[in-house]
């Protein structure tokens, strides 16, 4: 019942900043609150499916004489109002089932707010029963879902009728109850209404990161997740209809929703309403949703109401060529300022590792951190090192997703990152360190902050972008690729940024102009620079791979043709080898697993994809957000932070380093 007053909530602010059109929500939320954009995304979603599937079945029942529309654990849903003020309810009744106590709060407001009791006018046959509330077209049942035999006889005296068009909807209500009880009542729904459809909206996917975190809170509230054990993916849940009953069954999770049934101009429309910078946490939200709609007895003409997918459907598992085990780094355990996401992390001497920026814990407090951290490996094992920063935070910034480039053995220089999504980009800082430093014997690391004018402006008010040392002429270079800022959601230009100088240099470059992108990965390698993945302009993750090399007069794009070709993914880490390019982590589409690490071989563009075994972990490993460095003599890489706001489940950071011995993989065959 918790979490049917808190999402009402949620779908009113959504409501509020324009996501949704709903004037009716607010007077049945009761308080409102503000929530977060990320929310109000998940919220616009949830309600365009249940609205486009209920919408579709009165669209497509509407030369019935009477059809009926019965939604499980309404709550404080204003579905009836909104259906009723955009006249669509001129043969249809809506009935609303829900626990006594919730039915009578609404019935209450109901009274008490002209606004909602004009729409349902005169009321009738109230307190008989299990019956609530009743107008001519809305009935509110006060019953226990899970007693099935008491919810058919409300039901038939509120005047429920078996024989016509009936539409079920259950919004993340199945799943509260017990499975051989939400079993038990998709079987009874098709038993007993020859002509139905169903409609479910609820949680998949529980035992990859973001499940577990998301079961970890339902599970907190006291309120389990039951259907995932036994129908973790969206076949099961396909699988479970067409086994009680049900002929026909489609189901897409809400990546695919989006994608396959949101009309291009209404996506831009949604992605422009609030600054927005947490696409990760979006897109895995959406593949741990699902949508799915079952239907029996409809007429021969009857199409679903759910298209059949048209992207191609992930549901297949990623054919895994092997598997990297990791392992927690020994002694690194309970170091607050390695529990980030959004930094940077860069080698500044061999076996020295230097991290920066990013939002995570300080104080036990989380927020935007100002601390910079070192790692330095001595006889074997990673230890934690302090740092002092002189001249530190107003230049800092506190900044997200910038990057750190080391030009040489006491020098690094910083390009971009921000602060709030909405603030500009911020500019380059030098970061100034001791050359010679004795592992052994660390002490205290200082870093001096030094201020730049604002030499190369546009080229450094980005964030999400990357940096890359280039060589052409003999002379090093900064290459400065794609990433956003405030006013561009993705950018596909690039800065030449002479090391020295720093000033802006024209190069000349041709060949096809990959498609702008940020969060994507980009490497040296040869001189020129491998850019790969990212997510682009539609907010969709991309799978091109590019190389910009350098020619005589310039450089120039070429694509790398990987087979078979590489899943769309953003948001990874990347490495060269030996002419292999690594691929660590990122967010995909494909929901069946989450990304490990892609090795690409350049000479013949093989791709092989090797899952990452957490057994020896005891928390879920996200692979996204987080900053990793290789080390190419014992082969080994480690993943410093990473994480995320997961959705309304909380905010996860991952505890420690973690380190995945590639030798197994790397060994020239």
């Amino acid at each position: 019942q918790g979490t049917g007053g808190s999402s009402a909530v949620s779908k009113c602010s959504a409501a509020a900043r324009g996501y949704i059109q709903d004037r009716f929500q607010r007077l049945l939320a009761g308080r409102q609150r503000r929530r977060a954009p990320l929310i109000h995304r998940g919220y616009y979603i949830r309600a365009r499916a249940v609205d486009h599937c209920v919408q579709d079945f009165l669209l497509k029942t509407q030369s019935h004489p009477r059809t009926q529309v019965l939604s499980l654990g309404a709550g404080f849903d204003s579905l009836y109002f909104r259906l009723k003020d955009m006249g669509l309810l001129h043969h249809t009744v809506v009935y609303e089932v829900d626990f006594p106590s919730v039915v009578c709060q609404k019935a209450t407001l109901i009274k008490r707010m002209e606004e909602l009791s004009a729409l349902v006018g005169d009321t009738a046959g109230e307190g008989l029963g299990a019956i609530t509330f009743s107008g001519e077209d809305y009935k509110l049942l006060g019953v226990d879902l899970s007693e099935l035999s008491e919810l058919g006889r409300a039901l038939e005296e509120a005047g429920l009728d078996n024989e016509i068009p009936t539409l079920f909807i259950a919004e993340v209500v199945l799943t509260y109850m017990e499975n051989s009880r939400s079993d038990a009542l998709i079987q009874w729904a098709a038993e007993r209404f020859p002509r139905a459809c169903f409609l479910l909206y609820e949680q998949v996917h529980p035992e990859d990161p973001f499940g577990r975190v998301m079961q970890q809170h339902f599970s907190q509230l006291n309120s389990a997740l039951h259907s995932l054990t036994q129908y973790p993916d969206c076949e099961a849940q396909q699988k479970r209809f067409l086994g009680r009953g049900w002929t026909e069954c489609s189901v897409m999770d809400m990546n695919e929703f989006f994608t396959c049934c949101i009309p291009e101009d209404e996506q831009q429309r949604v992605q422009a309403l609030e600054p927005f910078d947490e696409y990760e946490e979006w897109h895995l939200k959406c593949s741990h949703y699902f949508v799915l709609t079952a239907s029996k007895g409809m007429d021969p003409s009857w199409t679903p109401l759910l298209p059949s997918v048209t992207v191609p459907h992930h549901a297949g598992p990623v054919g895994m060529a092997g598997s990297i085990p990791a392992a927690v780094c020994a002694r690194l355990s309970g170091i607050p300022g390695l529990r980030r996401y959004g930094h940077c992390s860069v080698l500044i001497k061999p076996d020295v590792i230097l991290t920066t920026g990013g939002f995570g814990e300080e104080d036990g407090q989380h927020c935007r951190l100002r601390n910079f951290h070192v790692l330095s490996k001595h006889a074997g094992y990673w230890k934690a090192e302090c740092v002092t920063k002189k001249h530190p935070d107003k230049r800092w910034g506190e900044r997200l997703y910038h990057t750190v480039s080391c030009v040489s053995d006491s020098l690094a220089l910083v390009v971009g990152g921000r602060m709030s999504p909405s603030s500009a980009g911020l500019g380059m800082l030098w970061l100034k360190f001791p050359e010679i430093y004795n592992a052994s014997d660390p002490g205290d690391i200082a870093v001096e902050l030094v201020n730049l004018q604002p030499a190369a402006e546009p080229a450094t008010l980005r964030w999400r972008h990357s940096t890359t040392e280039v060589t052409f002429k003999g002379e090093q270079y900064l290459f400065v690729y794609g990433g956003r800022s405030a006013l561009e959601p993705v950018l596909g230009d690039w800065y030449f940024l002479h090391t020295r100088e720093l000033s802006s240099t024209l190069i000349a470059v041709e060949g096809p102009v990959p498609e702008s992108r940020h969060s994507h990965s980009a490497c040296s390698w040869e001189g020129g620079v491998l850019i790969a993945g990212g997510l682009g302009a539609a907010e969709q993750p991309l799978g091109s791979v590019f190389l910009l090399r350098e020619l005589e007069h310039g450089f120039r794009w070429q694509a790398v043709e990987t087979y078979p070709p590489l899943i769309p993914r953003y948001s990874h880490t990347a490495h060269v080898h030996e002419g292999k390019l690594l691929l660590v982590g990122g967010v995909w589409f494909h929901a069946s697993s989450v990304p490990g690490i892609t090795v690409i071989d350049l000479m013949t563009g093989l791709c092989l994809d090797y899952v990452i075994n957490v057994e020896h972990l005891e928390w879920p490993l996200m692979l996204h957000n987080h900053s990793s460095v290789f080390l190419p003599n014992e082969k080994e890489l480690l993943v410093i932070g990473g994480g995320g706001n997961c959705f309304s489940f909380g905010t996860h950071l991952n505890p420690e380093p973690v380190s995945l011995s590639l030798s197994s993989i790397l060994t020239s065959h």
